[in-house]
């Protein structure tokens, strides 16, 4: 049976970072900020970038950074208030978007109340069971007068014991609170490999029992993913073997290395659905960690198009860095407080990740194909996903140089769901030019467009006769897809003139700022590539350098095309600067 994280793209935010809160919950003011109804504002970022999941970090009352939980049932003061959480997960549900939020079940901060109450009363506490390790005989760095067992030889997270029923029944409380009052999608496990597994059963069967399609998520960094991600226990486990791998596998230059991790785990784990990232709120940046910044989009396409769900932390895909420091706030380079206008940073990866995300919402064969490895060297990739009878090739090029895959397909013609650019297949053997630092996504050319005839999808805009098409500025940026990827449009016949269009050459690319001269003589500048609002057809935006400054547009397939002027053949635009 399919399930929603099967088409979802997730989108990882750390909300005490990204909101910009005070570091200590004691440094707030004692009246909630609603600082996370920032989210709402970004709602039209999210479905631009086709997000159609937001996991949150924790969102929790906490000590200092949300993993050392005071008060399960109540929201951070420095996040807001219940309501203005309850607001923003409405606001995401009414946009098609889910929401999953980290459960932190493994430890408790220090001023926890059930915590409080032991070290006040010590053996009298009636909570001197909720956790573990007490040794009333010892002594605590905090000088408590008893010792306890801290997560990972951190004392101020302090160890729950998930074998008292009591706080087990606890934990299932707030869950179901979670799910009643805000009607949370799914949980994220911290520290999973330290939970009991009878726990986890228990809130497994529990969840569903509230949610059938509930969805869980463990975090597990080592170690045999199947031992938590089974029928009875986790659907997912966060997919750390195949994050180093990546990086590292562009890093030097071998794609050897992920290669074998991703045979690895589908020969290992098999139906298991990994939760693939990049980076996190724990690892340094993609940005800092890739040696050649032009190998970052080709990591996205790996984790966009292998087996798994794709996760990308909020910030990276602006292409922010941020790499770990040292000391008590090492990790506070990790989770910045951002803002939107940090997209004008990196539109060009904004719109890879973007196409990448609404390939994979539309196309079956990505979200749950089958994998097979067709052509591995050290510096190119080329593999495929197939389900139902619908293949998809996925084509990886980090080398110095363009590079040639040639394979057998069944399809007669291909097209790059990235690029737009369509590729004819000779019998059977195609033969796919990818440029270098770039990756293609290629499937039948039959799924490229929508089911309209040629002359509704594209309608030519002659520069002689028609008044001129002024684009407001902040259209002309507007350069992501709100709906779907890159649709591949059929060249069109001009009309009345004799000139017919006669497809774009392979290579040839829009060069946004380059200076253009028409085929019959003006001089114009691309401003940019945009979008059809109801097709996703390519439009290109362009200014005339004679005179009068105007602004025109037409499909993109057309203005990079060669034409046919009374049997000579040129292109319809030629870059000339």
């Amino acid at each position: 049976m399919s399930h929603w994280i099967e088409k979802s793209n997730v989108y990882h935010i750390y909300p005490l970072g990204f909101c910009g809160c005070e570091q200590y919950r004691s440094e707030s003011s004692e009246k909630p900020v609603p600082r996370i109804r920032k989210v709402i504002d970004w709602i039209p970022h999210l479905k631009q970038m086709h997000f159609n999941a937001v996991y949150f970090g924790p969102v929790f009352e906490s000590v200092k950074h949300g993993y050392d939980t005071i008060d399960y049932m109540v929201i951070d003061r420095r996040l807001g208030t219940n309501q203005d959480f309850k607001d923003v997960c409405n606001a995401l549900h009414e946009n098609g978007i889910k929401v999953i939020l980290d459960g932190v079940f493994n430890h408790v901060g220090r001023e926890n109340p059930m915590f409080m109450d032991v070290r006040a009363n010590k053996q009298g506490s009636r909570y001197k069971d909720w956790f573990c390790g007490l040794n009333f005989g010892g002594n605590s760095s905090y000088n408590d007068g008893f010792w306890y067992e801290g997560w990972n030889n951190c004392y101020d997270l302090v160890k729950l014991n998930l074998w008292n029923d009591e706080v087990v029944n606890y934990l299932l409380s707030a869950v179901k609170m979670w799910i009643e009052e805000w009607d949370i999608d799914g949980i994220r496990f911290d520290a999973a490999d330290c939970l009991r597994d009878e726990f986890i059963k228990r809130i497994h069967g529990f969840t569903r029992s509230l949610k059938p399609d509930f969805w869980l998520m463990g975090e597990i960094i080592h170690g045999n993913y199947s031992r938590w991600a089974n029928s009875e226990m986790f659907d997912c486990v966060t997919n750390y073997q195949c994050y180093k791998g990546i990086y590292s596998s562009h890093n030097d230059r071998n794609y050897f290395e992920i290669a074998h991790s991703i045979e690895y785990q589908m020969g290992q784990y098999g139906s298991i659905y990994m939760y693939n990232f990049l980076d996190n709120h724990d690892v340094p940046r993609l940005a800092s960690v890739l040696r050649n910044p032009e190998h970052i989009e080709c990591c996205y396409t790996m984790i966009y198009m292998m087996y798994g769900v794709p996760s990308v932390y909020y910030g990276s895909e602006f292409g922010i860095k941020g790499e770990k420091g040292r000391g008590e706030n090492a990790d506070a380079p990790l989770r910045p407080c951002i803002d939107l206008d940090m997209a004008e940073e990196n539109i060009k990866l904004m719109k890879h990740i973007s196409d990448l995300g609404a390939i994979r919402q539309c196309i079956p064969a990505v979200q749950t194909g089958s994998y097979a490895k067709m052509e591995l060297k050290n510096q190119t990739f080329l593999f495929k996903r197939e389900k139902d009878g619908e293949t998809v090739y996925v084509a990886l090029n980090i080398s110095d140089g363009d590079y040639t895959f040639r394979f057998n397909t069944k399809y007669s013609k291909l097209a790059d769901r990235l690029s737009g650019r369509q590729f004819n297949v000779n019998n059977g053997n195609a033969e796919i030019t990818v440029p270098k630092n770039t990756s293609m996504v290629l499937v039948d050319s039959e799924l490229q467009m929508p089911h309209k005839d040629e002359e509704e999808m594209v309608q030519p805009v002659p520069e002689e006769k028609t008044e001129p098409t002024v684009i407001p500025e902040a259209k002309v940026r507007e350069d992501i897809s709100e709906e779907k990827p890159v649709s591949c449009v059929t060249p069109a016949m001009d009309k009345g003139n004799g000139v017919k269009g006669i497809g774009v050459p392979d290579g040839r690319k829009p060069v946004i700022g380059g200076q253009y001269k028409h085929f019959k003589g003006g001089d114009y500048v691309l401003l940019n590539c945009a979008k059809d609002h109801e097709t996703c057809e390519e439009i290109a935006v362009y200014m005339s350098l004679n005179g009068k400054p105007d602004v025109w547009v037409r499909p993109m397939s057309m203005f990079l095309e060669d034409v046919d002027d009374h049997g000579n053949v040129k292109p319809r635009f030629e870059l000339v600067q």
